[in-house]
């Protein structure tokens, strides 16, 4: 008999999170260890006419490439993969980590290269705006997690099995104070940093492209970050953890950059492409079910209490500008002592919001 939980959750990514209709072809990427989830998921897009494509993604291969890849190979560009991605109707991509640690001693340099390469996709699927991203429970993620099996399954499924109609309602409130909005400032100990929002647009993270979710982004205005930030957690980015990063900005460019961990990847990825040192988003976790750390970003940067600000690519439908191949979120935990306020009034402190 199929877990209700699994079942409950493919029925929100094939029924809410994205649309199809009738002879679509909507493409399932997955880690291997999340067929059960993928195989229902499969069925019901067939039961609604449409056409599932699947591409499951099997543990070493990524790591292979990256380890023995020429330079030749790193840059050909995948003609079969774009073709895909311009001609599917949606996608839903289920990460099931097997070991989040892969790529920890793969030079970044060949990451980033990679990652230049194969933006242009990324590009057409964001475009389309019919895509999800849903991590599934793994032995890795619970381990990371500091959690058994059974503790962090419990924990995943109440993130993602919520009333995400209801959360969207919820939203709505902190949606029209952002969009309304000129001036942020993010205020804590070790930390002071201050970026315009006007113009811009407020997006809801209601559960339409990431599950878990939990959030609201925007764009801040490009060249206007300025002040200091040091982060609360480790961030992971392409297999390596990099931790105790602090950060400065000037007229809306990182200008210094230290990690305590990792540092040398920090400033590889920073130095990636020209829109890689200017933020591309600024978001405010809503997800009150994710209470703690876990590192895994889909989770992290959800946890109600905490704002998350990306490095790089920003989403271009809240009217944000800066491009790069890269989007790295990184988490300030204001549970404890942070304040976030817009256009001077105190719109969160100490993780609770006071609207």
């Amino acid at each position: 008999m199929v877990d209700a939980r699994l079942e409950n959750l493919a029925d929100i990514l094939v029924d809410y999170s994205i649309s199809m209709k009738k002879m679509d072809v909507i493409k399932i990427n997955f880690g291997f260890e999340a067929k059960d989830l993928v195989l229902e998921i499969y069925k019901k897009i067939i039961k609604k006419g449409a056409l599932p494509r699947i591409e499951p993604i099997l543990p070493g291969f990524s790591y292979a490439f990256f380890k023995y890849a020429s330079e030749e190979q790193l840059k050909t560009f995948p003609k079969i993969a774009m073709y895909e991605a311009k001609n599917v109707a949606g996608s839903i991509s289920i990460g099931a980590e097997y070991n989040t640690k892969e790529f920890s001693n793969i030079p970044p340099e060949r990451v980033a290269l990679r990652n230049k390469v194969v933006n242009p996709i990324s590009k057409v699927a964001l475009k389309k705006d019919n895509w999800v991203g849903c991590e599934w429970p793994t032995h890795s993620l619970a381990q990371d997690a500091e959690m058994s099996m059974e503790e962090f399954e419990e924990f995943f499924f109440k993130a993602v099995l919520q009333d995400w109609k209801k959360e969207s309602r919820k939203q709505d409130r902190l949606k029209r104070i952002l969009d309304k909005g000129s001036q942020v400032r993010i205020l804590a100990d070790d930390t002071d940093l201050k970026f315009s929002i006007a113009g811009r647009t407020a997006v809801k993270g209601d559960g339409k492209r990431n599950m878990p979710d939990g959030e609201i982004f925007m764009a801040p205005q490009e060249k206007t970050t300025k002040g200091y930030i040091n982060y609360t957690y480790p961030t992971i980015k392409s297999g390596v953890e990099v931790d105790g990063i602090s950060l400065e900005f000037k007229n809306g460019k990182v200008v210094k950059a230290s990690a305590k961990k990792n540092e040398h990847f920090l400033k590889t990825m920073l130095n990636i492409d020209r829109g890689a040192k200017f933020l591309g988003e600024f978001g405010i976790g809503t997800n009150y079910k994710i209470d703690r750390f876990i590192k895994q970003i889909l989770f992290d940067e959800k946890i109600g209490g905490t704002a998350h600000l990306a490095l790089g690519m920003a989403y271009k439908e809240g009217g944000g500008k800066n491009d790069s191949v890269l989007h790295w979120d990184m988490i300030k935990d204001l549970r404890r002592g942070g304040e976030i306020l817009v256009d001077g009034r105190i719109i969160q402190r100490n993780g609770k919001f006071t609207l």
